[in-house]
């Protein structure tokens, strides 16, 4: 009599799949076009909320009230970790969506300072907190929910396009910028025109909370809410939940997670953000094509993150780090001082693509590789923690850091810090097992599961 076959792990429908990334992803990038809409209209609204003073004075007050979301992030990635970790991943992604949204509601309909005085800038500051709060706690529930809808062996492909929703995010304000710049004059701009992508970015975000209200819930999640309630119903002592059991259980991988978070967030920074005001200031390219540079490179980087992620999928996480660290450590100092010699916009360009090539070895794997080292119960909150805590330290001091060095007349120290910081993920990636081959997404988490311990990490 043949013996009888384990029958294989249903496949996931591929059509399920992309729609509940696409959902996923589009939080992402209506999150991302906020946050870079306020940066780039900044110079224009200045003047309604800080009357008082001339223009580098307005401008400052708006690039405080920037930080101050900025370093928000933190504490979005803890509360809104701890939510997705406890409620969902659907409902955590919706909350973050419908925070951002309140924001640039709020920002696109606030009273000037000249109408309502002092509530204004107090207005604006609000609602920086709240969407600070909201892109500090998307990315880990959004890494967490892309991880765990993707099938085994696609993971890395799928969970790329978080980087990709980031920069159409980035790619969508600039673009509304341009073509807000080319259809009306300065003084409507100044006027009423900076009101117009705030009001697109609160709709959008409407339409993405309807959306993500409708996606599916993960499976692992559904899991492990199973496992809980048969836990629960049984005697016995309580299993530790939240930060307590992050940093008593999973202490080495949170630390894995910063190494690996410090490199690759210093170099995004520097290549896609700093690098535009360097071109200008440095290589001395006018602004408008530098914008052009940009914007084309940044285009080149997005299209790259799924080949690369689905390159992890096949050779694995490491060897991807690796490149990325390995050849960012030896061209940083190179390109930055070529690309600040240069004064050809297409030998920057040229430059630049190569830079973001490299980085594209941390974005595309950003997400999945810190998913990977957690287990369900924690996962949205391991990942999004102590990422949100990189990018608000070094992340956000990356650009006040080049501008100090510079101004000091010590500009090229500020190449070799990056290169450094780059050398900590090398380190890093060093340090961790291959996450693709001992990942907690593989463990079956059927409801009477036993907590999986520490251990077992995915770490040397």
């Amino acid at each position: 009599m043949p013996q009888s076959r384990t029958p294989a792990p249903p496949t996931p429908d591929r059509s399920r799949v992309t729609a509940n990334v696409v959902r996923g992803c589009l939080g992402n990038l209506v999150e991302w076009y906020d946050w870079f809409a306020y940066a780039t209209f900044s110079i224009y609204f200045a003047s309604v909320f800080f009357p008082e003073g001339d223009q580098t004075a307005q401008l400052l007050s708006t690039a405080v009230v920037f930080a101050v979301g900025f370093f928000m992030r933190p504490l979005g990635g803890w509360l809104l970790g701890a939510y997705a970790d406890r409620f969902g991943r659907r409902r955590a992604l919706t909350l973050s969506v419908t925070l951002m949204s309140a924001g640039s509601l709020t920002i696109a309909l606030a009273p000037g300072h000249d109408v309502i005085g002092l509530w204004a800038p107090a207005l604006l500051v609000l609602a920086r907190l709240a969407q600070g709060l909201s892109v500090g706690g998307e990315f880990g529930s959004s890494a967490s929910y892309l991880s765990e809808v993707a099938p085994a062996g696609r993971r890395g492909f799928y969970s790329s396009f978080q980087y990709v929703s980031i920069v159409m995010g980035q790619l969508a304000a600039l673009l509304v910028a341009i073509v807000l710049q080319s259809l009306l004059t300065e003084d409507q701009l100044h006027g009423w025109g900076w009101r117009i992508p705030f009001v697109i970015g609160a709709v959008a975000g409407l339409v993405v909370m309807y959306l993500r209200r409708s996606m599916e819930e993960s499976e692992h999640f559904e899991k492990e809410q199973a496992r809980v309630a048969d836990q629960d119903s049984a005697s016995g002592p309580r299993e530790r939940k939240g930060l307590i059991a992050l940093f008593s259980e999973y202490p080495r991988q949170l630390l894995a997670v910063f190494g690996l978070a410090i490199g690759g967030t210093v170099a995004f920074y520097t290549y896609t953000t700093y690098l535009q005001k360097y071109l200008v200031n440095t290589a001395g390219i006018p602004k408008a094509t530098v914008t052009l540079i940009g914007f084309a490179a940044l285009f080149v980087y997005m299209l790259m993150q799924p080949a690369v992620g689905a390159l992890s999928d096949r050779i694995g996480r490491r060897p991807v780090m690796f490149a990325f660290s390995g050849g960012c450590m030896l061209l940083t100092v190179p390109l930055m001082t070529l690309l600040g010699r240069t004064s050809s916009p297409w030998i920057a360009f040229l430059l630049m693509t190569v830079a973001l090539t490299f980085v594209t070895g941390y974005s595309a794997l950003a997400a999945i590789i810190k998913a990977e080292m957690f287990p369900t119960k924690v996962r949205a909150l391991g990942v999004g923690l102590p990422h949100a805590l990189v990018t608000a330290t070094f992340g956000g001091l990356t650009e006040p850091i080049a501008l100090a060095l510079k101004d000091g007349g010590q500009e090229n120290l500020f190449f070799w810090y990056v290169t450094g910081c780059v050398g900590l993920t090398f380190l890093a990636t060093l340090l961790v097992r291959e996450p693709s081959s001992t990942s907690h997404l593989d463990v079956a988490e059927a409801p009477a599961a036993a907590p999986r311990p520490s251990r077992t990490a995915p770490l040397a």
